[in-house]
Protein backbone atom coordinates (compact mmCIF):
# COMPACT_ATOMS: atom_id res chain seq x y z
CA UNK A 1 0.00 0.00 0.00
CA UNK A 2 1.33 3.68 -1.13
CA UNK A 3 0.77 5.89 1.61
CA UNK A 4 2.40 9.83 1.05
CA UNK A 5 1.61 12.76 3.59
CA UNK A 6 2.69 16.02 3.83
CA UNK A 7 2.43 18.61 6.11
CA UNK A 8 0.47 21.97 4.17
CA UNK A 9 1.53 25.24 4.16
CA UNK A 10 0.14 28.38 6.05
CA UNK A 11 -2.65 29.13 7.16
CA UNK A 12 -3.82 25.33 6.53
CA UNK A 13 -1.57 24.33 9.49
CA UNK A 14 -3.27 26.13 12.14
CA UNK A 15 -6.29 23.64 11.29
CA UNK A 16 -4.63 20.79 9.26
CA UNK A 17 -2.16 18.26 11.00
CA UNK A 18 -1.64 16.56 7.40
CA UNK A 19 -2.70 15.73 3.40
CA UNK A 20 -2.49 12.23 2.46
CA UNK A 21 -2.99 10.38 -0.97
CA UNK A 22 -3.72 6.18 -0.02
CA UNK A 23 -3.79 3.53 -2.82
CA UNK A 24 -3.65 0.06 -2.69
CA UNK A 25 -5.07 -3.32 -1.25
CA UNK A 26 -5.88 -2.75 2.79
CA UNK A 27 -4.16 -5.28 5.27
CA UNK A 28 -7.45 -6.48 6.19
CA UNK A 29 -11.62 -5.90 4.54
CA UNK A 30 -12.25 -4.29 7.75
CA UNK A 31 -10.01 -2.14 10.39
CA UNK A 32 -11.49 -0.49 13.46
CA UNK A 33 -10.34 3.03 14.23
CA UNK A 34 -10.20 3.82 17.65
CA UNK A 35 -11.23 7.65 18.41
CA UNK A 36 -8.54 10.49 18.47
CA UNK A 37 -8.52 14.17 19.04
CA UNK A 38 -8.72 14.60 15.28
CA UNK A 39 -11.34 14.93 12.42
CA UNK A 40 -11.35 13.50 9.29
CA UNK A 41 -12.27 14.23 5.17
CA UNK A 42 -11.35 12.00 2.42
CA UNK A 43 -11.88 12.24 -1.17
CA UNK A 44 -12.51 8.51 -2.49
CA UNK A 45 -10.91 8.09 -5.93
CA UNK A 46 -11.53 4.34 -6.21
CA UNK A 47 -14.28 2.02 -5.77
CA UNK A 48 -16.76 2.72 -2.51
CA UNK A 49 -15.96 2.10 0.94
CA UNK A 50 -18.13 1.47 3.86
CA UNK A 51 -17.92 3.11 7.66
CA UNK A 52 -19.73 1.98 11.02
CA UNK A 53 -19.79 4.64 13.26
CA UNK A 54 -20.59 2.72 16.69
CA UNK A 55 -21.52 -1.31 16.66
CA UNK A 56 -25.50 -0.77 17.17
CA UNK A 57 -25.29 1.35 13.35
CA UNK A 58 -26.23 0.24 10.22
CA UNK A 59 -22.68 0.58 7.46
CA UNK A 60 -22.90 3.79 5.34
CA UNK A 61 -21.54 3.56 1.76
CA UNK A 62 -19.16 6.17 0.92
CA UNK A 63 -18.47 6.77 -3.04
CA UNK A 64 -17.44 10.32 -3.53
CA UNK A 65 -15.69 10.53 0.21
CA UNK A 66 -16.94 11.24 3.26
CA UNK A 67 -16.21 13.98 6.15
CA UNK A 68 -15.87 12.21 10.01
CA UNK A 69 -16.23 14.88 12.98
CA UNK A 70 -13.80 13.89 16.03
CA UNK A 71 -15.38 10.80 17.09
CA UNK A 72 -16.43 9.78 20.55
CA UNK A 73 -16.05 5.83 19.95
CA UNK A 74 -14.26 3.37 17.27
CA UNK A 75 -15.41 3.37 13.70
CA UNK A 76 -15.34 0.54 11.36
CA UNK A 77 -14.03 1.02 7.64
CA UNK A 78 -15.11 -1.39 5.34
CA UNK A 79 -12.63 -0.93 2.12
CA UNK A 80 -12.78 -2.60 -1.26
CA UNK A 81 -10.44 -5.00 -2.38
CA UNK A 82 -8.34 -1.90 -4.08
CA UNK A 83 -8.51 1.71 -2.23
CA UNK A 84 -7.43 5.15 -3.67
CA UNK A 85 -8.22 8.40 -1.88
CA UNK A 86 -6.71 11.39 -0.63
CA UNK A 87 -7.63 12.84 2.54
CA UNK A 88 -6.75 15.66 5.17
CA UNK A 89 -6.06 15.21 8.98
CA UNK A 90 -7.86 17.85 10.84
CA UNK A 91 -7.09 19.20 14.20
CA UNK A 92 -10.52 18.91 16.55
CA UNK A 93 -11.53 22.00 15.59
CA UNK A 94 -10.41 21.81 12.02
CA UNK A 95 -13.71 21.07 10.49
CA UNK A 96 -15.42 23.99 11.29
CA UNK A 97 -13.72 26.80 9.15
CA UNK A 98 -14.74 24.41 6.03
CA UNK A 99 -18.26 23.59 6.90
CA UNK A 100 -21.62 25.33 7.55
CA UNK A 101 -23.35 23.26 9.97
CA UNK A 102 -22.39 22.78 13.76
CA UNK A 103 -19.82 20.03 14.42
CA UNK A 104 -22.32 18.75 16.52
CA UNK A 105 -24.69 17.69 14.09
CA UNK A 106 -22.08 15.41 12.61
CA UNK A 107 -20.39 13.72 15.92
CA UNK A 108 -20.59 10.05 15.17
CA UNK A 109 -22.48 10.76 11.97
CA UNK A 110 -20.42 10.81 9.20
CA UNK A 111 -21.84 12.26 6.06
CA UNK A 112 -20.92 12.33 2.40
CA UNK A 113 -18.62 15.29 1.24
CA UNK A 114 -21.36 15.55 -1.14
CA UNK A 115 -23.29 16.82 1.55
CA UNK A 116 -20.82 18.94 2.64
CA UNK A 117 -19.57 20.68 -0.54
CA UNK A 118 -22.49 20.25 -3.17
CA UNK A 119 -22.36 17.32 -5.89
CA UNK A 120 -21.04 19.29 -8.59
CA UNK A 121 -18.16 20.74 -6.74
CA UNK A 122 -17.19 17.41 -5.62
CA UNK A 123 -17.12 15.75 -9.09
CA UNK A 124 -15.04 18.77 -9.96
CA UNK A 125 -12.64 18.02 -7.60
CA UNK A 126 -12.56 14.55 -8.29
CA UNK A 127 -11.98 14.92 -12.02
CA UNK A 128 -9.36 17.36 -11.12
CA UNK A 129 -7.56 14.62 -8.54
CA UNK A 130 -7.78 11.78 -10.66
CA UNK A 131 -6.06 13.65 -14.06
CA UNK A 132 -3.25 14.83 -11.77
CA UNK A 133 0.29 13.57 -12.63
CA UNK A 134 1.39 11.90 -8.73
CA UNK A 135 0.58 12.22 -5.45
CA UNK A 136 2.10 15.32 -4.87
CA UNK A 137 0.05 17.08 -7.35
CA UNK A 138 -2.57 15.86 -6.48
CA UNK A 139 -2.36 16.95 -2.71
CA UNK A 140 -0.93 20.31 -3.95
CA UNK A 141 -4.50 20.19 -5.40
CA UNK A 142 -6.07 19.02 -2.46
CA UNK A 143 -4.28 21.92 -0.71
CA UNK A 144 -5.74 24.54 -2.90
CA UNK A 145 -9.35 23.29 -2.72
CA UNK A 146 -8.80 23.77 1.18
CA UNK A 147 -7.22 27.20 1.12
CA UNK A 148 -10.04 28.54 -1.30
CA UNK A 149 -12.80 27.24 0.91
CA UNK A 150 -10.86 28.51 4.56
CA UNK A 151 -13.16 30.92 6.18
CA UNK A 152 -13.14 33.40 9.65
CA UNK A 153 -14.80 31.34 12.22
CA UNK A 154 -16.77 32.88 15.01
CA UNK A 155 -15.14 31.59 18.45
CA UNK A 156 -12.42 29.31 16.59
CA UNK A 157 -9.35 31.29 18.36
CA UNK A 158 -11.06 31.02 21.99
CA UNK A 159 -11.63 26.62 21.26
CA UNK A 160 -8.30 26.50 19.72
CA UNK A 161 -6.66 28.11 22.66
CA UNK A 162 -7.95 25.74 24.87
CA UNK A 163 -8.08 22.95 23.36
CA UNK A 164 -4.04 23.20 22.78
CA UNK A 165 -3.75 23.96 26.45
CA UNK A 166 -5.59 20.55 26.83
CA UNK A 167 -3.17 18.75 24.20
CA UNK A 168 -0.44 19.98 26.13
CA UNK A 169 -1.52 18.45 29.21
CA UNK A 170 -2.02 15.54 27.63
CA UNK A 171 -5.93 15.83 28.76
CA UNK A 172 -5.05 16.09 32.45
CA UNK A 173 -6.28 18.98 33.13
CA UNK A 174 -9.33 20.63 35.25
CA UNK A 175 -12.23 21.95 32.88
CA UNK A 176 -13.10 24.38 35.23
CA UNK A 177 -9.64 25.99 35.20
CA UNK A 178 -10.28 26.30 31.64
CA UNK A 179 -13.37 28.49 31.15
CA UNK A 180 -11.80 30.66 34.21
CA UNK A 181 -8.05 31.34 32.54
CA UNK A 182 -10.19 32.19 29.17
CA UNK A 183 -12.54 34.00 30.30
CA UNK A 184 -15.79 33.02 29.75
CA UNK A 185 -18.42 30.73 31.96
CA UNK A 186 -17.78 26.99 31.31
CA UNK A 187 -21.45 27.19 29.94
CA UNK A 188 -20.27 29.23 26.78
CA UNK A 189 -16.98 27.84 26.42
CA UNK A 190 -18.84 23.82 25.98
CA UNK A 191 -21.03 25.34 23.59
CA UNK A 192 -18.14 26.59 21.48
CA UNK A 193 -16.54 23.61 21.64
CA UNK A 194 -19.97 21.29 20.76
CA UNK A 195 -20.16 23.94 17.69
CA UNK A 196 -16.90 24.09 16.52
CA UNK A 197 -15.57 20.62 17.35
CA UNK A 198 -18.74 18.44 18.09
CA UNK A 199 -17.85 17.56 22.01
CA UNK A 200 -17.61 19.13 25.35
CA UNK A 201 -13.66 20.04 26.92
CA UNK A 202 -14.20 17.61 29.00
CA UNK A 203 -15.00 14.68 26.42
CA UNK A 204 -11.98 16.33 24.36
CA UNK A 205 -9.80 15.80 27.45
CA UNK A 206 -10.54 12.21 28.00
CA UNK A 207 -9.35 11.19 23.88
CA UNK A 208 -6.27 13.27 24.60
CA UNK A 209 -5.70 10.93 27.78
CA UNK A 210 -6.69 7.68 25.86
CA UNK A 211 -4.91 8.43 22.47
CA UNK A 212 -1.66 9.69 24.98
CA UNK A 213 -1.98 6.81 26.82
CA UNK A 214 -2.47 4.14 24.28
CA UNK A 215 0.89 5.44 22.07
CA UNK A 216 2.44 5.00 24.90
CA UNK A 217 1.72 1.31 24.83
CA UNK A 218 4.92 -0.82 22.88
CA UNK A 219 3.44 -3.50 21.55
CA UNK A 220 7.07 -5.54 21.18
CA UNK A 221 6.89 -5.88 25.24
CA UNK A 222 5.34 -6.84 28.42
CA UNK A 223 2.92 -4.06 30.11
CA UNK A 224 2.31 -3.45 33.06
CA UNK A 225 -1.22 -1.87 32.63
CA UNK A 226 -1.07 -0.50 36.26
CA UNK A 227 1.95 1.42 36.07
CA UNK A 228 0.88 2.71 32.22
CA UNK A 229 -2.90 3.42 34.41
CA UNK A 230 -1.49 5.86 37.39
CA UNK A 231 1.29 7.43 35.00
CA UNK A 232 -1.29 8.50 32.76
CA UNK A 233 -3.17 10.25 35.81
CA UNK A 234 -6.33 7.32 35.92
CA UNK A 235 -7.40 6.82 39.53
CA UNK A 236 -7.09 2.70 39.13
CA UNK A 237 -6.73 0.18 36.70
CA UNK A 238 -10.03 -0.32 36.94
CA UNK A 239 -10.72 2.82 35.83
CA UNK A 240 -8.04 3.11 32.54
CA UNK A 241 -9.71 -0.63 31.74
CA UNK A 242 -13.67 1.19 31.70
CA UNK A 243 -12.10 4.08 29.19
CA UNK A 244 -10.94 1.57 27.17
CA UNK A 245 -13.45 -0.41 26.69
CA UNK A 246 -15.97 2.96 26.26
CA UNK A 247 -13.46 4.18 23.27
CA UNK A 248 -13.11 0.52 21.69
CA UNK A 249 -15.00 -1.75 22.94
CA UNK A 250 -11.93 -4.01 24.00
CA UNK A 251 -10.15 -4.61 27.12
CA UNK A 252 -6.51 -3.74 27.00
CA UNK A 253 -5.23 -7.60 27.14
CA UNK A 254 -7.56 -7.98 23.58
CA UNK A 255 -6.33 -4.14 22.24
CA UNK A 256 -2.92 -5.80 23.12
CA UNK A 257 -3.47 -9.10 20.90
CA UNK A 258 -4.98 -7.43 17.94
CA UNK A 259 -2.18 -4.95 17.75
CA UNK A 260 0.38 -7.39 17.63
CA UNK A 261 -1.71 -9.33 15.16
CA UNK A 262 -1.11 -6.60 13.13
CA UNK A 263 2.45 -5.96 13.64
CA UNK A 264 2.80 -9.27 12.95
CA UNK A 265 0.94 -9.83 10.20
CA UNK A 266 1.49 -6.99 8.70
CA UNK A 267 5.48 -6.06 9.55
CA UNK A 268 6.14 -2.09 8.59
CA UNK A 269 2.79 -1.43 6.49
CA UNK A 270 2.18 1.71 6.40
CA UNK A 271 -1.49 1.75 8.28
CA UNK A 272 0.70 0.54 11.43
CA UNK A 273 0.13 2.56 14.57
CA UNK A 274 -3.69 3.26 15.03
CA UNK A 275 -5.86 1.23 12.74
CA UNK A 276 -6.77 -2.23 14.17
CA UNK A 277 -8.22 -5.57 12.35
CA UNK A 278 -11.78 -5.81 13.20
CA UNK A 279 -12.22 -9.06 11.75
Amino acid sequence: MEYVSRVPRSPLGGVVDDLYYLEGAAPYARLMLPPSPSALLIVNLGAPFRIRAGAEVEMGEYADGCVVSMPTGAFEFSYPAWTRSVGVHLKPWGLAPFMSVPAAELCDRPVTLEQVWGRRAVAELRDRLASAGGPQEMLTLLEEELMRRLCETAGLGLVRHTSKVIAGAGGAVAIGDLSVAAGVSSTHLAQRFKELIGVTPKRLARTYRFTATVFAIDPAGPVDWGDLAARAGYFDQAHFGHEFRAFTGLTPSRYLEVRRRFLREHPGHALDGWPLPAD
